[in-house]
């Protein structure tokens, strides 16, 4: 469940005698885990685990300890681990491993470890994040999952390594100082465009999904890659491809259900939500808790949008009465989510998504007073091709980020010496040549196993990032069925043209048409709500203003302030929304540079 986790590694420091700083490291992840917490500290080696409830009889108490007998010293042949999340394969590793049914997920982790070495990550199932330090040959381990659903973070220095759930439990370390990268302002204010393990954060890097590194005295961190992608010819048939997808997601949601215990969905009565939520409701042996979130304001101010052209709150009504399951309808205001923004910044330690953070915040909080798991159908979108945009052929075929769009981009506004001519180009440049071609596959279904894959990087990370940290708060574990790794292994290699052939995610429809009402397979495609309030667009233009032109803005030396001041004037005026992808309101162009202010300011980051 969740929970986090930190160590540090240092080959040239007794840590023994700085337990202090390793409980206080430990301590900061008490947001993510208020159970309680316990470290393990050694002369070169300190781990601390927080955990967010009191551990069941199917999970282990952490840091989790086997003594090997090997070496000179009893800590010499210890191993040590802490993890965060689930493991939703368990039993068919227990069997594998010859482990009673009553083994819990720590033992399971330790013995496949022992058994395997680095390789058990390849074996697992799930969403997680791990640290494992083997004194038999002093060396560190740490590894996320596949998609990267659980969060982990490093410093590497010389002679050391810390790492943490989040990057405050690195910042807790006298050793770190948080430095802007001033050389990544571009991903500071457009996340959408940050490749694997970056971060804005100078010296801190998020270990890559689906990777594994080992760090040693002799070779420092070293990353490898366990599982990837990989493109081959899809030979089913277009019944055939629908009932296979049935199948792996029908498999993703059984095997993620709680084992006991109630068991929450999100539901906003779109495809990808509802697909997740009617299967769910089949399995389980009671009823199904449903949950989505609608404003006060939409009465008065929701305008529809390409992107948005309807309010979830009707629709998921009528698909959990279709289903038969117990709805609950959030209304938030907007002091809600001002009062809720403080708390989502804390949840993720890094710049954030404002408003976009708080609503999610407020549901989860709804829902952790019914519930300790619950399920969503995030990232949906990206597999089976979800957007507005992967049908308009004059931005498919441009020669970079479809999803960008023509409107002004706050990178652009930075003074010349900020300013990374060609970063985004590059970006792009380098991501294509990470795709997984396909021999021989050419022309529309060739370009769009492109654009895909861009879709599921930075923007795919996006969204998955929100839902982690906004849950994990909480201490709801959220999972997602969509992202079970099978699932997104073969769809991935469904071609476009049988994928999309009916419009936006035809394949998930048939998939699923038989389990949907009407209302959900007609809808068209809407995104996770946001409020439209102007009284909330004018504040971040105030907001932004005062950035660009107080004396004490940390930012302000940043930006050409006359450049910016301009399109701050046209932002106010309303002048900037037929520019904007998916008509979205201009003034959210400037919630990350508000929310990159307030992180800079709360956690007294340099920007020098």
């Amino acid at each position: 469940m969740s929970g986090g986790l930190i160590g540090w590694i240092d080959f040239e420091r007794d840590l023994t005698r700085r337990a202090d700083v390793v409980r206080a490291m430990t301590d900061t992840m008490c947001d993510r885990g208020p159970e309680g917490g316990a470290v393990h500290v050694t002369r070169h080696a300190a781990l601390g685990h927080r955990r967010r409830t009191i551990p069941s009889p199917g999970e282990g108490r952490q840091p989790a300890l086997f003594a090997t007998g090997r070496g000179p010293a009893p800590e010499d042949g210890t191993v040590v681990l802490v993890y965060d999340g689930a493991i939703y394969n368990l039993a068919a590793l227990r069997r594998s491993l010859g482990l009673p049914p009553v083994a819990t997920d720590i033992d399971v982790l330790l013995h496949a470890y022992l058994r395997h070495g680095a390789d058990l990550v390849g074996r697992l199932v799930g969403a997680f994040a791990m640290a494992i330090w083997d004194g038999r040959d002093r060396r560190l381990l740490l590894a996320r999952d596949h998609l990267g659903l659980k969060p982990l973070y490093y410093h590497p220095y010389p002679g050391g390594i810390l790492f943490a759930s989040l990057p405050r439990g690195i910042m807790a370390n006298p050793l770190f100082t948080p430095r802007l990268d001033r050389s990544l302002m571009a991903i500071a204010l457009q996340p959408r465009l940050t490749l694997a393990g970056e971060t804005p954060l100078a010296g801190v890097h998020e270990v890559k999904p689906a990777h594994v590194i080992t760090y040693t005295a002799e070779h420092g961190p070293v990353s490898r890659a366990y599982w990837r992608l990989t493109s081959e010819p899809h030979h089913h048939t277009p019944a055939e491809t629908a009932e296979r997808v049935r199948e792996l997601l029908h498999d993703a949601v059984a095997g993620q259900l709680p084992a006991s215990g109630p068991c929450g969905a999100m539901l906003s009565g779109g495809v990808d939500s509802t697909s997740v939520a009617a299967l769910a409701a089949r399995l389980l042996p009671h009823a199904l808790d449903t949950y989505c979130v609608e404003f006060d304001s939409d009465k008065a101010h929701f305008a529809p949008t390409e992107l948005r052209p309807d309010v979830d709150a009707p629709y998921a009504a009528a698909a959990a009465e279709h289903m038969g399951s117990r709805h609950t309808t959030l209304t938030a205001t907007m002091p809600d989510l001002l009062a809720a923004i403080p708390a989502t910044r804390r949840a993720r330690d890094l710049p954030g998504w404002g408003q976009f953070d708080a609503s999610m915040y407020l549901l989860f909080r709804r829902m952790r007073r019914d519930t300790t798991v619950a399920l969503s159908g995030e990232a949906a979108d990206e597999f089976f091709g979800g957007y507005p945009y992967l049908f308009k052929p004059e931005l498919i075929r441009r020669d970079t980020f479809p999803w960008l769009g023509d409107g002004p981009k706050l990178a652009d506004f930075l003074v010349p010496e900020l300013a990374r001519d060609g970063d985004e180009r590059a970006r792009y440049a380098q991501l294509l040549g990470e795709v997984p071609r396909l021999p021989g596959e050419t022309g529309l279904d060739a370009r769009m196993r492109e654009v895909l894959y861009l879709g599921m990087a930075g923007p795919l990370a996006v969204v998955l990032d929100r839902k982690e940290r906004m849950s994990a708060a909480q201490g709801l574990h959220v999972r997602l069925p969509f992202c079970d790794h099978r699932l997104v292994q073969y769809v991935w290699n469904v071609p476009w043209s049988m994928k999309c052939a009916g419009g936006l995610k035809s394949l998930l429809k048939d998939a699923m048409a038989d389990l949907l009402p009407p209302s959900t397979l007609t809808r068209e495609k809407s995104a996770y709500p946001h409020v439209q309030n102007p009284a909330h667009d004018q504040a971040l233009v105030r907001e932004a203003t005062w950035i660009v032109n107080a004396s004490e803005s940390p930012l302000r030396a940043m930006f050409d302030a006359p450049r910016l001041n301009d399109l701050l004037k046209q932002i106010g005026a309303n002048e900037l929304r037929a520019q904007l992808p998916g008509g979205a309101s201009a003034a959210q162009l400037l919630v990350q540079l508000v929310e990159l202010n307030a992180w800079v300011r709360e956690y007294r980051v340099s920007v020098s």
